[in-house]
């Protein structure tokens, strides 16, 4: 079968990236943690997936960790909506993630075997709930290579006076006081230990805010055509996406300069240019 134009281009990325850290992973005495950092369909998961196989190629066990499969369940974002504030319903932002106990399985991986299994969370987004914990993956070996990847990987707190005004109709209509930004905000405080964990940070960069919904939204055609349960509609689109544009806009100003490597895409998610710190 040929392979696109897209796979090819990650089939070559993974093999760049890895040759990069190859001497610092070799040299780890313990799993080295690589944090790939993306916005909404900017193909961060299926990289993970390739650099995995690859990884494993060259004889690195290797794990995948998604942000995304940290979600709390849909019961514990209710009680957050109803205790905190109502936007807290939606999956997404800082605070619907169960921060501790990604921690928790990165400390357990090292001393993973058969009699002490790790394991972690599956999201399930059909359901927007996690899946039963028999359905989780059991790690039984420690890996020597561990990839985080997630949407708002290494951002670090907006500055008080960047909350003030409402970015979006979201904002405006539902966060009026602006008490929700400024919680999520804080919540992004107790990501910042978990940032520190990562031996690097490659981020994923896309061109603009605009091109990102884009990306998102055709992703949510493609569910839609499939009949998949849960799948969006335009507006209830855009209403999900305007969630993540305040954080977002945030990561595309400042994550470039707090990268190890930085992948820049164009519109069409080409690699237009690569570079390390």
């Amino acid at each position: 079968m040929k392979m696109s134009h897209a796979d090819m281009q990650n089939e070559a990325l993974a093999g760049h990236l890895l040759d990069q850290y190859a001497g610092r992973i070799a040299r780890s005495r313990r799993p080295y943690i690589l944090g790939l950092s993306g916005l909404q369909g900017s193909g961060k998961s299926t990289l993970a997936r390739v650099m995995k196989a690859q990884a494993e190629a060259r004889g690195w066990a290797t794990e995948v960790l998604s942000l995304d499969d940290f979600y709390y369940a849909r019961s514990d974002r209710e009680a957050l909506a109803r205790d905190v504030h109502p936007l807290l319903r939606s999956r997404g932002v800082p605070g619907t993630h169960e921060i501790e106990l990604l921690m928790s399985v990165l400390a357990a991986l090292p001393y993973a075997s058969d009699k002490l299994p790790v394991t972690h969370p599956r999201f399930d987004k059909g359901r927007d709930t996690r899946f039963s914990p028999s359905r989780w993956p059991r790690t039984t070996r420690p890996p020597r290579l561990v990839i985080v990847e997630g949407w708002a990987l290494g951002i670090r707190p907006q500055l008080q006076a960047a909350l003030a005004r409402p970015i979006n109709e979201l904002e405006r209509k539902e966060d009026p006081d602006g008490s929700w930004r400024h919680w999520v905000n804080k919540q992004l405080r107790g990501y910042q230990p978990l940032w520190r964990k990562f031996d690097a940070l490659i981020v994923l960069q896309a061109p603009s805010w605009e091109i990102v919904r884009r990306w998102r939204g055709e992703q949510e055609q493609d569910l839609l055509a499939r009949h998949a349960p849960l799948a969006m509609d335009e507006t209830a689109m855009e209403r999900f996406l305007a969630h993540f544009e305040r954080l977002s806009r945030h990561a595309l100003a400042t994550l470039p300069a707090l990268a190890d490597t930085c992948v820049e895409y164009d519109d069409d998610r080409h690699v237009t240019g690569l570079s390390h710190g």
